[in-house]
């Protein structure tokens, strides 16, 4: 799981400045036609949730105790809710909320594989 946390913790680095920079696009076109969405703002938040669940990923990858993981699934966990729930019509937020979830998913997994471990 060392790898799976410093692998995600680098993709979702890069992919949040991508996040960030479409997320602004689409808040301004949303903001030009008064569309009442905000899909842009949320995606804004999803980035930065993001970023900050990757580094944390990276941080606590060699962590034998469980805080660093569960951080990991909060911040992760949070910015899917955000993008799921506000996507509105920026569609490609529910494909950044779907690689936050598999993170959140894949974090709870090493809890368990990790308490798993120390039980032995």
């Amino acid at each position: 799981m060392k790898t799976w946390k410093l692998v995600a913790g680098i993709l979702s680095i890069i992919l949040s400045v991508f996040v960030f920079f479409q997320s602004v696009l689409v808040g301004t076109a949303n903001t030009m036609s008064a569309n009442g969405e905000v899909g842009g703002s949320a995606g804004v938040f999803v980035s930065i949730f993001m970023l900050a669940g990757g580094i944390v990923s990276i941080v606590v990858r060699n962590s034998q105790k469980n805080g660093g993981n569960i951080a990991v699934v909060i911040l992760f966990l949070l910015a899917s809710f955000l993008g799921i729930g506000l996507a509105g019509s920026f569609s490609d937020l529910n494909v950044w909320a779907g690689w936050c979830l598999i993170n959140a998913v894949l974090a709870i997994i090493s809890i368990f594989k990790q308490n798993k471990g120390v039980q032995q």
